[in-house]
């Protein structure tokens, strides 16, 4: 096997490896803030991004983060209600956002794309220039993110005190959506839509049962991630099973063994 760019295989782990960075440290933010479900709404609505990308001509990923950020507003204004709880309303939108994708992808009879590949990934389909969306997107999720990382940190931890010093509830928020939105758009190549939110949430909920810092969590969030990919991409070429689920499955591994690791000392709340 050639180790350049001209293997698939290495493509494979470096485009892994660009995911891990970015969705890691985006990812303890998820499971501090308890925002799971928020993640499966953005990917569930990523499947009409993709439709409406395919039927505007336009890259898919496009389309996947204009509909993350309308999801996003969607949610901040039914939240001013205050007549139902965040849950509920996206359990609302996330359903929503998944018939209304299937139902536009049903009625493309004229155009044939890959429904599968976009649902669960395939890594091994990664291309050069895929690797440079994928590290030109983390370059500007992870700068933005560490610009607002302590803000953000703040509202975290301790809302109304980070509220009192200065700190903007509504301008943070709308970021961090915006941030998501992107991320979720780079790892669909990867782990497809409907598994996005596996890779957010898994290796973070691993790294919180040793870490003692937010910085030390993200760290280790990101070596799992890692690990997980690396470990996936193997485990897909050893048994001919699907990439994505592949590389979930071999996260899924490593956090129950870090149930015998250490202590979830990691209390960002």
């Amino acid at each position: 096997m050639s180790f350049s760019l001209d293997s698939f295989a290495v493509r494979a782990v470096i485009a892994g490896i660009g995911v891990a960075l970015i969705a890691g440290p985006l990812g303890c933010f998820v499971v501090w803030r308890r925002m799971a479900y928020f993640g499966d709404t953005l990917s569930h609505a990523g499947l009409v991004g993709v439709a409406l990308g395919i039927i505007l001509g336009v890259d898919p990923a496009i389309g996947i983060v204009v509909t993350g950020l309308v999801i996003g507003l969607l949610l901040l204004g039914l939240q001013q209600q205050r007549s139902l709880p965040t849950d509920t309303l996206l359990g609302i939108l996330s359903h929503a956002a998944l018939s209304i994708g299937l139902l536009v992808v049903s009625l493309m009879d004229k155009v044939r794309f890959d429904l599968t590949g976009y649902l669960f990934g395939d890594i091994l389909a990664v291309t050069t220039t895929d690797l440079f969306w994928i590290y030109g997107g983390g370059v500007l999720v992870l700068g933005t993110l560490a610009a607002v990382w302590r803000p953000l940190i703040a509202l975290t931890v301790h809302p109304d005190m980070a509220i009192a010093e200065g700190s903007g509830r509504l301008p943070i928020r709308l970021t961090f959506m915006v941030l998501m939105a992107v991320t979720v758009a780079i790892a669909m190549k990867i782990v497809g839509i409907l598994l996005v939110t596996a890779l957010l949430i898994i290796p973070p909920a691993a790294a919180r049962r040793y870490a003692r810092t937010p910085e030390t969590m993200a760290g280790g969030t990101v070596l799992i991630g890692m690990a997980a990919v690396i470990g996936g991409i193997i485990a897909s070429f050893t048994w001919d099973t699907p990439s994505g689920p592949s590389i979930v499955a071999a996260a899924t591994v490593l956090f129950v063994l870090s149930l015998g690791v250490g202590r979830d000392t990691a209390r960002a709340r």
